[in-house]
Parts: C-alpha cells; structure tokens; sequence
C-alpha cells in the first residue's frame, strides 16, 4: 500500500531530445544532453533567410497526486458510526485472558485399582 502512494504522490518529468523526426535520447529527472548536432546563433546581420535548427527539445511533465488528506467534515454520521465501532471492536478484539486457566488442575486424577486394557485384551491364536 505504501508504495502505491508512493507512486501515487511522486512528481517526474521527462526530457526527450528529436533530431529530425527520430527519438535520440530520453532522460528522467534531469535535461538530456542532446546529439552534439544543435546550430549555434548563427549572425543574422545582413541575412533575410535563416536555416531551422532541425534538434527539437521537448519536456513531459507528470504532476502526482497533493490531496491525501481525508475531510472530517464530510463523514456523515452513519460513517462515523461505522468507525467508531469498528474502533472499539477491534481494541477489544485482542483483549486475552492474564493467565492460562485451565479446569483440569482443579481435579484429582483418578484412582488405579486395575490395569483396564490388561482386562479387555484379546489374544488371537
């Protein structure tokens, strides 16, 4: 359960490099680097045509959940009931005996005059 909040509440992003059309590279937490093949400022002085730069940089941002917190004051009373019952069942649920009690040691163990089993034995010859 912890780690379904866990995954739940955690925010990442996702940094992603084209070059062209095609995927390069893929990064989580932190920038991508890129393939090296990125223009420079090229000078525009004196130039009314630019070339685009054909690298791409796009970034995927994946907000976790922020309210976690449960609003008591929208439990309505048969909710509360069922709580505070389910509370006290469960305290109780585990209360034990202090000790073992057991009825057995409050008897004397009975007396032997004969030996039972010898008397019902029967032998097959």
């Amino acid at each position: 359960m912890a780690f379904v909040v866990l995954c739940s509440t955690m925010s990442f992003t996702l940094n992603m490099h084209f070059c062209g059309d095609a995927l390069v590279e893929t990064a989580v937490f932190n920038k991508a680097k890129g393939c090296g093949m990125e223009m420079q400022k090229p000078s525009t002085e004196g130039c009314a045509i630019t070339k685009k730069n054909c690298c791409n940089d796009e970034q995927l941002v994946v907000d976790g959940q922020d309210e976690l917190q449960l609003q008591v004051d929208k439990i309505s009373f048969e909710q509360q009931v069922f709580i505070a019952s389910f509370v006290y069942t469960y305290i109780n649920l585990f209360e034990g005996l202090d000790n073992n009690v057991s009825s057995f040691e409050e008897y004397d163990p009975p007396l032997v005059v004969r030996q039972i089993f010898k008397i019902d034995e029967t032998y097959l010859i």
